[in-house]
């Protein structure tokens, strides 16, 4: 460096530096001037039409309404912190009332794509089945959910069983393997094939194993993480396992199962007892285990059939996490508004779709509609 000047030396070359930001965010306020005109003939009063969208003196646009829906229903933010997210962002504070609103809004808007998401899990080979308590007006309700890796349908409904499965409108009419956690009413439906969560049975059979010590829960969880690891490997290449292969493993699962049976024989009742006699958790669960092994083993007979009810516990998950964020419905309403909306986006995004894109998109009266490729096959 010695001090001259480079103001006209020729560059050489260059080294550059980026930085991304947000530039300052401010509300735009659009206003639309209809034009009146008096008919020269008859002297009546002629307003030309606003556009469609445009419905009162002064109104929020479908950018700031689909932010309030996707903070609201996304994010889990709640309605006062929306106000306030709005105030310290734009300068402007919406009312609490606007997100509500703004909510009802677009439920309404993505009736067309949620009445789609039905229709193609009606017709889908495999779905998924959960159900959790939902409080509603500080009453236990239940959320149902429906879905594969492709499609989310929630439903909220007082009860738990098969009332609530019925008005669901879902199981009634499908045809194909309902994949759940074993809850009872799930079997009410004979006219289904269905496949049970094998993590409920390796927490189980851990627990077994753990609590009486008894070696066959251990062999038996072993064997169907065995079965799950073959099909993984074999799935890259084919779609089903070789029948010598099921036959081998069926045989297993049966030895287990039997050897656990002889280490719980049935309860002895006791002279002038009356009932049913109570059985340990073993036999209770060797029990189910014999009587449902097509069900146990349906992914090693059928690779579209998942090991484990992972993918509705997660697309349920995120009901919890709504609760503990912003609280509980005050309304049967808000409930159901909510669950249409999360399951639009839900299946939105399981699509690659931007959310709050799909969000706005709805609004403009355009929702996000899976195509009938979208029925997603849920793969072993």
């Amino acid at each position: 460096m010695c001090g001259v000047t480079l103001e006209d030396t020729e560059v050489k070359g260059y080294q550059k530096r980026q930085v991304f930001d947000i530039p300052p965010i401010h509300l735009e306020v659009t206003e639309h001037q209809a034009e009146i005109k008096i008919c020269s003939c008859c002297g009546t009063a002629n307003t030309a039409s606003f556009p469609l969208d445009v419905t009162a003196l002064v109104q929020y646009g479908n950018s700031v309404k689909a932010l309030a829906v996707y903070l609201n229903n996304y994010q889990f933010i709640p309605l006062e912190r929306i106000s306030e997210f709005f105030e310290d962002v734009v300068g402007h504070r919406p009312s609490e009332a606007i997100t509500l609103q703004a909510n009802i809004t677009c439920a309404e808007r993505v009736k067309p794509a949620n009445e789609a998401i039905k229709e193609q899990l009606i017709n889908a080979d495999v779905v998924n089945f959960d159900e959790t308590g939902l409080p509603v007006e500080n009453e236990l309700n239940w959320l149902h959910v429906a879905c594969t890796p492709n499609l989310t349908y929630y439903n909220v409904h007082r009860k738990r069983g098969r009332e609530a499965m019925d008005a669901m409108g879902i199981l009634p009419e499908f045809r194909g393997r309902a994949v759940h956690d074993h809850w009872r009413p799930y079997f009410g439906y004979d006219h289904l094939k269905h496949g049970l969560c094998n993590a409920h049975h390796l927490r189980d059979t851990i627990f077994i194993y753990e609590q009486y010590g008894q070696e066959w829960a251990e062999k038996l969880s072993r064997c169907l993480l065995d079965i799950k690891e073959e099909v993984d490997f074999v799935s890259e290449y084919s779609n089903h396992l070789d029948p010598e292969k099921i036959e081998v493993y069926e045989a297993r699962y049966d030895e287990i199962i039997e050897y656990g049976l002889e280490m719980n024989p049935p309860p002895q009742k006791e002279p002038g007892k009356r009932g049913r006699v109570k059985q340990s958790p073993p036999k209770n669960l060797l029990d189910r285990l014999k009587e449902y092994k097509q069900e146990v083993l349906a992914f090693m007979y059928d690779f579209r059939v998942p090991f484990d009810n992972n993918q509705a516990e997660r697309d349920i998950r995120m009901m919890k996490v709504k609760q503990k964020v912003s609280g509980t419905f005050r309304t049967a309403e808000g409930a159901d508004v909510f669950c249409s909306i999360r399951g639009y986006i839900s299946t939105a995004r399981k699509n690659g779709c931007r959310v709050l894109d799909a969000i706005h998109d709805a609004f403009l009266g355009s929702p996000f509609i899976p195509s009938s490729g979208s029925i997603g096959l849920t793969q072993g």
